[in-house]
């Protein structure tokens, strides 16, 4: 039997509703995280990029993130491609911080479970986020950062303006590299202890 997440009343913009924002927020600032950008989680979302990049073929890495939801979806980590033909008004320009309602993050941390959207106008569910009107989002691949605690602290995405052909090979890319960034901070967490 499959379980769909929760949803808000028609009229909101399917924002899943979210019972663990407590238990992460607490969970995250145990483990110091989501307060601030932090270069290794850049790093870590500049190498997804590139990866990202040479498995769909295309010549620009897309977005990457390493991101930490509660009551709002902060960009610990971030790679943003610089593409100098766009100009000021094709440039898309992303904060460290982003509302709930903005992008499939959310879902992913609600569902605990990778989601692959090659084409984002494909799911009526997820074409109407607002990232496809102000920042031309049409493709998603996103896996949950489940920690030892069984608390999903956020996730790790990829994002672009183009439709992608990520299939299994891009599922199986998301889930590696989310069970890679958890060990990343397990090694945090016991430095810590």
């Amino acid at each position: 039997m499959t379980h769909e997440p929760l949803y808000e009343p028609a009229g909101h913009l399917l924002t899943p509703v979210d019972h663990d924002v407590p238990k992460r927020v607490a969970r995250l600032r145990e483990l110091g995280l989501g307060q601030a950008p932090d270069p290794e989680f850049d790093a870590f979302a500049r190498d997804l990029a590139e990866t990202a990049r040479r498995l769909v073929g295309t010549g620009v890495p897309p977005f990457a993130m390493v991101n930490f939801v509660t009551d709002h979806q902060f960009l610990a980590g971030l790679y943003a491609p610089e593409d100098p033909g766009a100009g000021a008004g094709g440039a898309v320009q992303l904060g460290r911080e982003v509302p709930l309602d903005h992008g499939y993050c959310p879902h992913v941390v609600v569902r605990r479970k990778a989601l692959v959207l090659d084409d984002v106008c494909d799911y009526p569910r997820f074409a109407g986020n607002p990232v496809v009107d102000k920042l031309g989002i049409r493709t998603y691949v996103g896996a949950p950062l489940i920690d030892r605690t069984g608390t999903a602290l956020g996730t790790i995405c990829i994002i672009d303006q183009e439709p992608r052909p990520w299939g299994h090979p891009g599922l199986n890319l998301i889930k590696e590299r989310a069970a890679e960034l958890v060990q990343l901070i397990r090694r945090r967490e016991e430095r810590l202890g």
